[in-house]
């Protein structure tokens, strides 16, 4: 088996047929992801599969090679010029370079969660190695009376909903790129997705988004420079919306405030509550998770309520953010701290095809609103407001232009964002089942997503095998105890079913 594996490890990319051409160039919002790193934040979605019972190695390195490099971008590096970055094919790829064995210290053997943590947060702080594609996967062959499996992809590679299909092809039986149905009742629903996204910020948003992202010219630039010059810009959205069947003057017009008055926002946006939670991140990392609350629980709270799944969980986050700062001294009454929140710019199906194609929406959660139904309620009315809003395809467009600049301006841009907000949160629609990997039952699937510039604070929320579970990184200069807060998703969770039970239901 290692010797076929070797074989196969020094087979060229480039000889697949499917391959794209040796030289690639890389899109600019690729380019501005791929140039965000920082010694405090390096751009790299981080998870953890724990799967049992143990995978060994060699069917792990067999299996990610056959799946991954359908892929072609998985078996491309990356190379820098002055202008930009180009995807270029590794001739010499090796499997064992993006595979390892990883070994936890001996204290796992009395704490092995804990354990398991610390090296992830080592390993977010780690940087690819720029001689190779930039992604790699670690093996714990031994973990729990099962293993565990890190893998750490560079954003500019893909965003979080690319890569879910990218799992899809990974676990058994599962579709290779394009395939959009699946093959078995093991792979991943897309139908299982969208019904998470009519739930969640995403949904509302996509229609609009896209059609403006092509309405917006190559790379979307020219919509967030609306900003700058918003009669120029505006004029050439107005005339490629005609041309997309805008034909109403009411609709042009409303079009145009929409563009200004979302870009406006942007630009305007007011600095964040003071909180411990914001500040100058250090260069170390801690990673926590909890244990999943089951899905049907929030899906029957979210009916009561009358509002989405995505509206209590983003209610449970500002709740549990909101304990562990009043825990720690630090007064919330009054509060309320901005999260960024990706907003899907493409069709599900197209999502094989890899790159970036997101947005941000600012979302203010109401950390000093103490009540946890009002709270909901709350998020609710906050999130309604977002709904149709420009707001993420102009972020879009930011990256956009961010990209095309020499990398000093490109971060200077940015620096003005993540000096507003105090974290990033992205929540990632899962399959209802669980999934098996050579044999093994995926049994729980944990992911953390980069932050830029200041900002010490991520917060990721998946959906899988009919639970949802919260996962959270933190700096450690500016959140030391991050499992203190994943500590509060569960209460807050519960007083929040409770106050429900408790509401006058015949009024």
């Amino acid at each position: 088996m290692v010797t076929r594996l070797h074989r196969s490890a020094s087979r060229p990319a480039a000889e697949n047929p499917s391959s794209p051409p040796a030289h690639e160039r890389m899109s600019k919002v690729d380019t501005a992801w791929l140039r965000m790193d920082s010694p405090s934040n390096l751009m790299m979605i981080v998870g953890v599969w724990l799967l049992k019972p143990a995978v060994s190695y060699a069917d792990a390195c067999q299996r990610i090679e056959e799946r991954m490099l359908k892929y072609p971008r998985f078996g491309q590096k990356v190379v820098q010029d002055a202008t930009g970055a180009s995807w270029v094919t590794d001739t010499h790829f090796d499997i064992k370079r993006h595979v390892l064995r990883e070994k936890l210290p001996a204290s796992a053997k009395t704490h092995p969660q804990q354990a398991l943590q610390e090296r992830l947060a080592e390993l977010a702080l780690k940087p690819l190695d720029a001689r190779y594609p930039l992604w790699d996967f670690r093996l714990v062959e031994h973990y729990q009376g099962g293993s565990a499996l890190l893998v750490r992809i560079h954003h500019c590679i893909a965003d979080g909903l690319a890569l879910i299909a990218v799992i899809q092809s990974l676990v058994d039986g599962g579709t290779e790129p394009p395939a959009r149905k699946p093959k078995s009742s093991q792979d991943f629903t897309w139908e299982a997705a969208e019904e998470w996204m009519s739930h969640s910020l995403i949904e509302p948003l996509t229609g609009a988004a896209v059609w403006a992202l092509d309405a917006a010219g190559d790379g979307a630039a020219q919509a967030f420079g609306a900003i700058g010059d918003p009669g120029t810009r505006l004029e050439k959205l107005v005339e490629k919306g005609i041309h997309m069947g805008v034909t109403g003057s009411a609709d042009v017009a409303r079009l145009a405030y929409q563009v200004l008055r979302d870009a406006a926002a942007l630009a305007l946006m007011p600095d964040d509550s003071p909180t411990q939670l914001k500040g100058t991140p250090g260069r170390a990392k801690r990673v926590a998770w909890c244990q999943p609350i089951p899905l049907d629980e929030v899906r029957a709270v979210s009916k009561a309520l009358h509002c989405s799944i995505n509206d209590v969980l983003l209610a449970c986050v500002a709740g549990a953010i909101g304990a562990y700062l009043n825990a720690h001294g630090d007064s919330v009454a009054g509060k309320e701290i901005r999260a960024m929140v990706p907003v899907n710019l493409r069709p599900m199906t197209q999502a094989y095809k890899l790159g970036n194609q997101f947005g941000l929406a600012p979302v203010v959660l109401p950390i000093g609103q103490g009540n946890p139904v009002s709270r909901v309620f709350e998020v609710r009315r906050r999130m309604n407001a977002l709904k149709g809003s420009m707001q993420p395809v102009l972020a879009f467009a930011l990256l956009a232009v961010a990209g095309a600049l020499v990398k000093p301006a490109q971060d200077a841009l940015l620096h003005l964002f993540s000096k507003k907000t105090t974290a990033v949160m992205t929540n990632v629609p899962g399959p209802r089942d669980k999934l098996t990997f050579c044999g093994s039952t995926l049994d729980q699937a944990l992911f953390w997503v980069p932050q830029s510039g200041s900002v010490g604070l991520g917060v990721s929320i998946l959906s899988y095998g009919g639970g949802v579970q919260f996962g959270i990184i933190s700096d450690t200069t500016l959140c030391p105890d991050p499992q203190a807060i994943i500590d509060q998703f569960e209460p807050e969770f519960a007083k929040l079913t409770l106050l429900t039970l408790m509401l006058p239901w015949g009024d």
